[in-house]
């Protein structure tokens, strides 16, 4: 069993250089090698239990909303705060309930069915669009609105499909009774996770451990924390986990850079694990009898609910009209819906497993069609461009303790101040350094008589106080503000 393991584990990781060049999510393959080697296929992986999927898929939601909320900063969120945070509420609902008035009226599933199915498929994933949107020139604003509404929709997809279950379950509330609980639902989950995060930052500074490998064991800690004190006062532990994520992302704490890289590798390990579990508990044999309710489901999220959530949660915001067809088609779906279809089987509401072959097929089928042909889509709207490949070098600082500096990376354009400059005539700060130059991808050292072009990426080590204002002075084309003042800037 555990040589199985390893050994789908091993393939799925290689798998994702063959989908990478293609465009297509990497959650699809490990889908697939799930199915491949589960109970239809090679039958050397035989899992039906839905209870110990879900259980296992909860405490990796856990860890994947967490780094999804910690990846969003500051300079996405203001960038598109207001359009994003609306697609990942209000556009949540509304993709919820015109895909159930669909599936009402043309597959005629009764009005909680079919709510619990569309609120079920209704959020997007943070890993599929990071993946498929990594190294693409796009428009910032566009970019940055997928990313932050991706990683921040999932709370809301949770909440309906728990709460249209327990209305489905006979949960007696008033309409009052009920929109309180929602409302306490989220603000309380946002209240804890900031309480968590005021705790977990004390911790984190007061450690002062040894070794980097207990501030990885206190994260996870932070992160089941943050779950766990949600549930027992009745908020929303995944709502209390993202914030906190957003919260730590944002903040300076110690081994902050040890940690970035800890969650990253733990969060991928974590879909990884997710999408194989919940391929092995597909029988390819059964979507046979949900196929083509599956394709429904799948064209109208893809032609009616998403366009129609994106458009009217963007009609006040400055996006184009082929920017808006373009985020309309960047809405790729995930483990979580995936995971949300256990949900009904658990609790008794989806015996024959139709809804979760329904909403299996339907993320495969969209997230296939639309990651495939996204570049085609970029092109033809004029909104993809071509650009530089990432430099495969990379560096972070690790300080066991809360450092006062930071290393930030700079890229060089043709037009930039310190293009063709020596570094010697660069004027830094004294408390400022480049402490590397990747150029071509390769490593030059940084030395004063070095001179700046055109493609190099900067390693500069800063004050914290400086980090935000410094890279205007490298990629400024006229008149450069003066580092050691940035208030002024």
């Amino acid at each position: 069993m555990e040589l199985v393991w390893a050994g789908l584990i091993i393939l799925a990781t290689f798998s994702t250089k063959i989908t990478t060049k293609i465009g297509i999510p990497g959650l699809l393959v490990f889908l697939g090698i799930g199915m491949l080697f589960g109970s239809d296929g090679f039958g050397w992986l035989y899992f039906d239990n839905m209870t110990l999927a879900r259980q296992i898929s909860d405490i990796a939601l856990i860890i994947i909303l967490f780094e999804g909320g910690y990846t969003i900063k500051k300079s996405l969120l203001k960038t598109s705060l207001k359009p994003a945070l609306t697609l990942a509420t209000l556009g949540v609902v509304i993709t919820s309930v015109v895909t159930a008035l669909f599936l009402h009226f043309f597959l005629h599933l009764n009005w909680l069915t079919a709510l619990l199915l569309g609120s079920i498929i209704s959020s997007t994933d943070a890993a599929a669009v990071f993946s498929i949107l990594r190294g693409k020139a796009l428009p910032t604003k566009v970019t940055a609105t997928l990313q932050v509404e991706s990683a921040s929709n999932d709370p809301m997809a949770i909440m309906l499909t728990i709460t249209i279950i327990g209305l489905i379950n006979g949960a007696q509330q008033s309409v009052w009774m009920w929109g309180l609980s929602f409302v306490w639902q989220l603000c309380g989950g946002a209240l804890i996770g900031w309480l968590i995060f005021v705790a977990g930052k004390w911790l984190f500074n007061s450690l002062k451990a040894g070794s980097g490998g207990f501030y990885y064991v206190l994260i996870i800690g932070v992160c089941l924390l943050a779950y766990g004190f949600a549930k027992i006062v009745q908020a929303n532990g995944f709502v209390a986990v993202f914030f906190a994520g957003v919260l730590f992302g944002n903040a300076k704490f110690a081994f902050k850079g040890g940690v970035s890289h800890f969650l990253e590798g733990i969060s991928t390990f974590a879909q990884v694990l997710v999408f194989l579990l919940l391929g092995l508990l597909v029988f390819p044999k059964q979507l046979l009898f949900s196929w083509h309710e599956g394709v429904w489901v799948a064209i109208i999220l893809m032609f009616v609910s998403r366009p129609l959530a994106v458009f009217l949660c963007t009609l006040f915001s400055s996006f184009s009209f082929k920017e808006r067809v373009f985020i309309t088609w960047s809405g790729f779906k995930g483990a979580v819906p995936i995971v949300l279809a256990t949900y009904p089987v658990v609790a008794g509401l989806d015996p024959d497993s139709r809804i979760f072959n329904i909403v299996f097929f339907a993320v495969f089928l969209t997230t296939l069609l639309e990651g495939s042909t996204l570049d085609w889509v970029g092109r033809a709207l004029g909104l993809l461009r071509k650009s530089a490949p990432k430099p495969l070098v990379s560096m972070e600082l690790m300080a066991l303790e809360n450092a006062n500096f930071e290393l930030i990376e700079i890229s060089l354009g043709e037009r930039d101040f310190a293009s063709e400059k020596l570094i010697r005539d660069m004027a830094l700060p004294p408390d400022v350094s480049i402490t590397a130059i990747v150029r071509h991808n390769e490593v030059v050292p940084a030395k004063g008589n070095t001179r700046l072009i055109s493609g190099d990426l900067l390693f500069v080590l800063t004050p914290t106080e400086l980090s935000e204002t410094l890279p205007d002075y490298f990629m400024c084309s006229t008149t450069c503000p003066n580092p050691k003042e940035p208030s002024e800037t």
